[in-house]
């Protein structure tokens, strides 16, 4: 069969890109600013953390896409957004069918959520917010009621009672979880399912159980920890007592961490716009992406996720976006990013 001639390479590997998705939320003459996260409860069920909303210019460029970046300046060097819609969920076609704008004050003076999780285990779903530049986590029931806050709004700390912006947070089937922590500390801590504090680790530096920047954390089924070091620009792997086990170097700058229920562990790259898929061991395996502010291109990648139908959300710091890839048909299995690591109490 005759190969065709030409051609750039497929921008984003086993997925096709969903137009137009999600669909617009932000009022008239506003766009969703710098997205911080994304997390997928199931295909028709996705939350998007949002950084405010940036007005527009007057006049926009006749290639302008609907995306902050397409202007030619990251989401996050853009004027300041306004903390509106900064915890929202679509549905499977990107159509808003909830947001959360009564606790839009919760992020004002700070830069928006940094992260969203949903604990894997938890049958009750609760969502986790992380909040890294008002030190905080939050807890909400799975239809926006605030039931716990760990941190003191706008006050950094290094002890029990403090975090210094917080990063990531992870969890283990008994609901014990830890908080990569973060852009200031830089440090892991844990905590029981109570959020009462059990202990840490963690010091400035190179060495083992260093870090520079802990900004992603996530958990196997042997509960070994997984830590983006993003500033030393490698993965380093813990027991879940901080016991030091294994180094990954050479990752350029590694945002967000996912085990898959194949024992895969893929682990987005700031800079070059990749998603990384490696074994257990360390092995890099492959990796898909490229960057760019057209659909399927990314900038930027801080959060991904994971649907059950095996789609692909991407939120995008610098692109101000979050795109939904789906399993192009026939795509080959090693290839497809797996259905995240979960437990049979919450399905």
């Amino acid at each position: 069969m005759q190969q065709p001639k030409g051609g750039e390479g497929e921008a984003a590997g086993p997925y096709d890109v969903a137009e137009h998705w999600p669909q617009p939320f932000a009022r008239s003459g506003y766009i969703q600013g710098s997205q911080g996260g994304v997390f997928a409860e199931t295909p028709n069920r996705i939350f998007l953390a949002n950084r405010g909303e940036l007005k527009l210019p007057a006049t926009l460029p006749a290639d302008f896409n609907g995306s902050w970046g397409s202007l030619g300046q990251r989401a996050t060097l853009a004027p300041p957004a306004e903390m509106r819609n900064c915890l929202v969920v679509v549905d499977a076609n990107g159509r808003l069918i909830e947001s959360w704008t009564q606790h839009d004050h919760l992020f004002e003076g700070g830069r928006g959520p940094h992260k969203i999780r949903i604990d894997p285990h938890d049958p009750e779903r609760h969502v986790w917010v992380v909040d890294d530049q008002r030190h905080q986590i939050l807890k909400f029931t799975n239809d926006g009621r605030l039931v716990l806050t760990l941190g003191e709004p706008g006050v950094a700390g290094n002890d029990q009672r403090h975090f210094a912006r917080p990063t990531d947070i992870a969890w283990l089937p008994d609901g014990t979880f830890f908080v990569t922590d973060g852009y200031i500390n830089t440090r892991v801590v844990k905590f029981d399912r109570n959020g009462r504090f059990v202990m840490t680790w963690g010091t400035p530096g190179t060495g083992h159980g260093q870090f520079n920047l802990p900004h992603a954390i996530d958990i196997d089924r042997h509960r070994h920890l997984y830590v983006a070091d993003r500033a030393n620009h490698r993965v380093q792997v813990f027991d879940e007592n901080g016991k030091f086990l294994d180094e990954w170097p050479d990752i350029r700058s590694p945002t967000h961490i996912m085990v898959s229920a194949d024992d895969s562990v893929w682990v987005s790259d700031l800079e070059t716009s990749k998603l990384l898929k490696y074994d257990a061991t360390g092995r890099l395996l492959y990796h898909w992406g490229v960057y760019g502010t057209y659909p399927g291109g990314v900038w930027g990648i801080h959060q991904f996720s994971v649907d059950s139908a095996g789609n692909v959300y991407i939120a995008e710091t610098y692109g101000g976006r979050t795109q939904k890839f789906t399993p192009k048909p026939g795509a080959s299995k090693e290839k497809l990013m797996g259905v995240p690591l979960t437990s049979a109490a919450a399905r």
